[in-house]
């Protein structure tokens, strides 16, 4: 299907409600196609790793943000900008190590589980939402960021809030790029 000349591509956007329907239709699909959490678990981490991979382009072209020159800065830019951004909702950070490399997203209200009531008791080790985990890792890394990510606290799971823990990998000397 060609386009008229002179039109604008539309931009459209999905809505919050379907998008999360979907994502739950996604995990419940994987839950009835792997027998054990841990391999849904992983299959929703790389599904994430490559949506971020990709998502990064994305959100520094709409978000035009300047380069982040420490860790803080980069997770308060994931939190303030990123979150906001693409799920609506703003988590607070912590940094929770002395040499400044680690820290918490804590989010008071998570949107990918608005209709999820809870978890299985046969899925007790499901980490539900762990496709955030991929697309942050995947999106730091495509900004040579290496991270582990991980959910520490997760509401589904009793917690009383979801929590977020990001390790920057690499020291910040390490990060200099040479020229």
């Amino acid at each position: 299907m060609s386009r008229s000349p002179g039109r604008k591509q539309e931009n459209h956007k999905i809505s919050r409600e379907l998008f999360v329907l979907t994502y739950g239709a996604l995990v419940a699909q994987l839950c009835k196609d792997y027998e054990k959490d841990e391999d849904v678990n992983a299959c929703l981490d790389r599904m994430g790793y490559s949506i971020g991979i990709r998502l990064i382009d994305d959100f520094l072209a709409r978000s035009a943000v300047k380069k982040c020159r420490s860790y803080s800065e980069t997770a308060d830019m994931i939190a303030q900008v990123a979150f906001k951004m693409y799920l609506g909702v703003t988590p607070s950070v912590s940094c929770t190590s002395a040499t400044g490399n680690e820290f918490s997203l804590i989010l008071d209200k998570n949107p990918l589980v608005d209709f999820v009531e809870e978890l299985p008791a046969e899925r007790a080790s499901l980490c539900y939402c762990n496709l955030l985990c991929g697309v942050i890792r995947g999106a730091l890394e495509m900004v040579h960021l290496a991270a582990e990510v991980t959910f520490l606290q997760d509401r589904l799971k009793g917690d009383a809030v979801t929590e977020i823990g990001i390790t920057f990998l690499r020291k910040p000397e390490d990060r200099k790029h040479r020229r």
